[in-house]
């Protein structure tokens, strides 16, 4: 069976996640304590069913593994409000992990800095 949409369901579903759970993480999550969270980006199973949510913090006011620890604590709530949401059969399983990317970009820029190229 062939599609003319230009993605894979699971990445548009992914978008679709990654619009609620940012939404509802301005409105009803105060993660505040924490520093200021962002969620980068979400990558789904192929069969919907889990969901990686990848996440970064400026201002960190914890260590890595703390805010990690803290932030999977609310997956719970973070499903309740994205439930009703989204139209999918089941409400996938959410885990949030830590995004390195920009800390390993920053990395990267002080390294070319250092070595005056």
């Amino acid at each position: 069976m062939n599609s003319n949409k230009p993605y894979s369901r699971s990445e548009r579903v992914s978008k679709q996640v990654l619009d609620i759970l940012s939404g509802i993480l301005v409105k009803h999550i105060d993660l505040s304590a924490l520093g200021f969270v962002t969620l980068t980006y979400v990558t789904m199973s192929p069969d919907l069913k889990s969901a990686k949510v990848f996440y970064s913090v400026l201002e960190q006011k914890k260590s890595n593994e703390e805010i990690n620890i803290e932030i999977n604590k609310k997956q719970k709530a973070f499903k309740k409000f994205m439930s009703p949401e989204l139209r999918l059969k089941s409400t996938p399983a959410i885990r949030f992990y830590l995004d390195d990317t920009f800390s390993y970009g920053e990395k990267i820029n002080k390294l070319f800095q250092d070595s005056d190229i």
